[in-house]
């Protein structure tokens, strides 16, 4: 079983880890939890799931007005789609949350953080395309 947190709720769901490609919903509001695009999150959502999540978490610390943020947006749904079932991918907007950008020391943007099993596994600054942010979740887990 695999423990994954709801982007929409919140809630804490187990997934049998031979479900994760068959589109697994929250039993709480019946979000998808493995849904292959990047998702927006907030302060306390991604707490929680960096806490209970099984999977891969790559968490890209962005801001509306930065140019690179804007170029890698694209290319980090593209790595979202292509990494559906092995690692889950998430955005947090530094302007709308500063105390998750200051309490993960985050100094420039866009910054990728992979976490995996409570911990940060690996961090990258800069933008990227598709295939390297794939190759940074794939080498973070």
């Amino acid at each position: 079983m695999v423990k994954l947190v709801c982007f929409e709720c919140g809630q804490t769901n187990r997934v049998p880890e031979d479900r994760l490609s068959a589109g697994p919903k929250c039993g709480t509001c019946g979000a998808a939890l493995v849904e292959g695009k990047a998702r927006e999150i907030d302060a306390e959502t991604l707490s929680k799931a960096i806490r209970n999540d099984g999977m891969t978490l790559v968490v890209d610390f962005w801001a509306p007005w930065c140019g690179p943020c804007r170029m890698m947006a694209p290319e980090f749904s593209k790595a979202a789609k292509a990494m559906t079932g092995r690692a889950r991918l998430a955005k947090v907007n530094t302007e709308t949350h500063p105390a998750a950008a200051s309490a993960f020391g985050i100094r420039g943007i866009p910054t990728l953080i992979a976490f995996r099993s409570g911990r940060e596994a690996a961090r990258q600054s800069g933008a990227l395309r598709a295939a390297q942010i794939e190759a940074f979740a794939i080498g973070a887990g």
